[in-house]
């Protein structure tokens, strides 16, 4: 059982609301009162960081309740607990953090926020592993090309995307990628994908869209945005003649 112990009110107030939040078995006791039989592990503050030495201890911060609560969460499951990161590739990937078999958070954001939101999650765990479905070619690369210092598994992601019911629209990106989490993949340290003729097709007509003039990216600046060196913005800026640095250069202009 997870005992929080501590005379900070704002590592108390912030703890104890996540807990809560997530539905999970706790109770609270003053720093100098005796421990439940039962307890597992102990969070406290910096003010009683060394007071308790029969329980498992974390340290939490006033300004981060919920690193504090997952790693309380992955210590109470013991070996089960490692860190798992899945990755729902594309325009707004779907992550979901797994402390063992259970859901500590789940996250859906702009393909431009992902890998901060992913290093920062593998930062607060021991050893995390993030596992991205290979879907999304141009994306997923992306996203592995771009992450370091973590292992990461590409995942066959075929049939993780569960049938969606009524008033669940929105989900479907974050449960697969629950469902990513859980299964093993390959190790990779990189990944080069050469875009198909389609892939570079949306790239323009999503140009064209977001354009004010109606015009839409050539093929050279679809290929730099496809490999994660340009967003869209950037190469419409340097079709127009905007951005000098972001002109081709000549291996671009002979590259095909």
């Amino acid at each position: 059982m997870i005992v929080v112990a501590t005379e900070d009110f704002e590592v108390y107030h912030g703890v104890v609301t996540e807990l809560r939040d997530r539905g999970t078995e706790f109770t609270t006791v003053e720093p100098d009162a005796e421990l439940p039989d039962r307890t597992t592990v102990v969070v406290t503050g910096s003010d009683h960081a060394d007071a308790f030495e029969d329980a498992t201890t974390i340290v939490a911060e006033p300004d981060a309740p919920r690193r504090a609560v997952d790693q309380a969460l992955t210590a109470v499951r013991g070996n089960g607990g490692r860190t798992i990161i899945g990755v729902d590739p594309g325009r707004k990937p779907g992550i979901a953090i797994l402390a063992g078999e259970m859901v500590v958070a789940a996250f859906q954001v702009p393909l431009s926020d992902a890998v901060d939101v992913i290093q920062r999650e593998a930062a607060k765990a021991t050893a995390p592993i993030v596992r991205i479905g290979d879907g999304s070619r141009i994306q997923g690369s992306k996203l592995v090309n771009d992450l370091e210092d973590v292992r990461v598994e590409l995942v066959d992601e075929t049939g993780t995307t569960p049938y969606l019911g009524t008033g669940t629209r929105g989900m479907g990106d974050v449960l697969a990628a629950v469902n990513i989490a859980r299964l093993e993949g390959e190790v990779v340290d990189t990944r080069e994908i050469e875009p198909t003729a389609g892939e570079l097709q949306v790239i323009k007509d999503r140009s064209r869209e977001q354009s004010e003039e109606n015009r839409a990216i050539d093929e050279l600046l679809a290929r730099r945005v496809a490999s994660g060196e340009l967003t869209i913005e950037e190469a419409l800026a340097a079709h127009r003649g905007e951005e000098p640095d972001l002109e081709l250069s000549d291996d671009d202009h002979t590259s095909n």
